[in-house]
């Protein structure tokens, strides 16, 4: 089978992470965790029931690129700090799947594969973060298995039981859990499985305190564990609806639900870049004419809003904020490093604007009112980032009214 292709923002998926956000605030609460996770469930029988208890205090922090080494002993000597748990998490390529008959679901052609945003957990120091019906699955964690979160099984059309094959490695599935349980992630695994497909970059971390707290106070007491000028981003319950590292942007499964998934490969010769599959590349991505930005190559179904924010930027007599228009369109990993996670570029729905004067990580330097017009048009700003994008706009939800 082919990578899925989306026709359109659909209804259904904006509608799905908006209920993942409510159900984010409700398992946020401040209930105790108990130390000791019931019993597994049987190897073999049905998925875990998808529960909905409070879960404890817990808060999340992560830092632009990955944590710093040593980051969770760090914390855990924390005063204060009752329980931590780092997660990694990175691409890896998935070669093939089959369901729980073993028929093969997807196949890209050869010399492509899919990526598919993996996290690797610590199964132990994980399960108290997860609610106590739940806490089953960690054990077929340690066993190798892996778990799904609910938008990527939706996705794939797989479930318990399910394959997915990482070129020589083979994940049985055990398991289906709530996109918030897993960090918006497309599959759950422990650290020794990560190891086995290339996830290994610890990402971000979930904590515990001991006493009630506010994500400011914690900001500066975690500044004080971290090596001088890490920038940290810390998340309180209710703040953000997945807790996971970058948290502002749609985590990829997201992006996929609404604008298609491609298989791709390396691009030769240049690292960092990426071959999409060409038969997705026709289906999705198309090269219109824009007025103020020229010839604009994008994902077919983004040119609404792209041509609803220029038009009010002409109404309004904002034309002359758009000085240079950079690209949309632009298969990579972000910022063009290997072993980072695929760029928004990838799929056609973030623009570059004003990119001399607004270069990656400097103070950014764009009209207020355009990037007010952008963000009312559904455009999430790349200034606001912790590590600053000035020039970047990318699709965050459908336009307001």
């Amino acid at each position: 089978m082919s990578p899925r292709r989306a026709g359109g923002l659909a209804a259904a998926a904006v509608a799905g992470f908006v209920a993942g956000a409510a159900l984010t605030l409700a398992l946020q609460g401040t209930a105790a965790v108990p130390e000791h996770a019931p019993g597994p469930t049987a190897p073999g029988g049905p998925a875990p029931a998808i529960s909905r208890p409070e879960r404890p205090d817990t808060f999340l922090a992560w830092t632009p690129g990955g944590l710093p080494e040593g980051f969770a002993d760090r914390v855990a000597a924390l005063p204060g700090i009752r329980r931590v748990v780092v997660v990694a998490s990175d691409n890896a390529w998935l070669t093939r799947s089959f369901d729980e008959d073993g028929e093969v679901v997807d196949d890209p052609r050869p010399t492509f594969a899919i990526p598919l945003e993996v996290a690797a957990v610590d199964p132990r120091a994980y399960a108290p973060f997860l609610p106590p019906v739940d806490r089953g699955v960690t054990v077929a964690l340690t066993r190798g298995q892996g778990v799904l979160g609910e938008s990527s099984a939706r996705l794939r059309g797989l479930g318990p039981g399910s394959v997915l094959r990482f070129d020589r490695v083979d994940v049985e599935i055990a398991a289906v859990l709530p996109d918030e349980l897993v960090g918006a992630h497309e599959l759950l695994i422990s650290r020794a499985t990560g190891r086995t497909i290339g996830v290994s970059r610890e990402r971000y971390a979930l904590l515990v305190p001991r006493r009630e707290t506010t994500s400011r106070r914690l900001t500066h007491r975690l500044e004080r564990a971290l090596p001088p000028g890490t920038l940290v981003r810390v998340r309180a319950p209710g703040e953000t609806p997945y807790f996971r590292h970058g948290d502002a942007v749609l985590p990829p499964v997201r992006i996929k639900e609404l604008f298609g998934e491609f298989a791709a490969k390396p691009r030769p010769g240049a690292p960092g870049f990426l071959t999409l599959d060409p038969a997705w590349v026709r289906s999705n991505i198309a090269t219109r004419r824009v007025p103020l930005l020229g010839r604009v190559t994008c994902h077919v179904a983004l040119f609404p809003q792209i041509r609803g924010a220029i038009a009010e930027l002409i109404e309004l007599g904002l034309g002359d904020t758009i000085r240079v228009y950079s690209g949309c369109f632009a298969p990579r990993h972000i910022n063009r490093i290997p072993t980072a996670g695929i760029s928004h570029h990838s799929w056609g729905i973030a623009l570059d604007i004003n990119a001399p004067a607004n270069p990656f990580g400097a103070e950014p330097d764009q009209n207020a009112r355009m990037v007010e017009v952008f963000e009312r048009w559904g455009f999430l700003w790349g200034g606001r980032f912790i590590l600053p994008d000035g020039m970047h706009f990318e699709y965050r939800r459908p336009p307001t009214g």
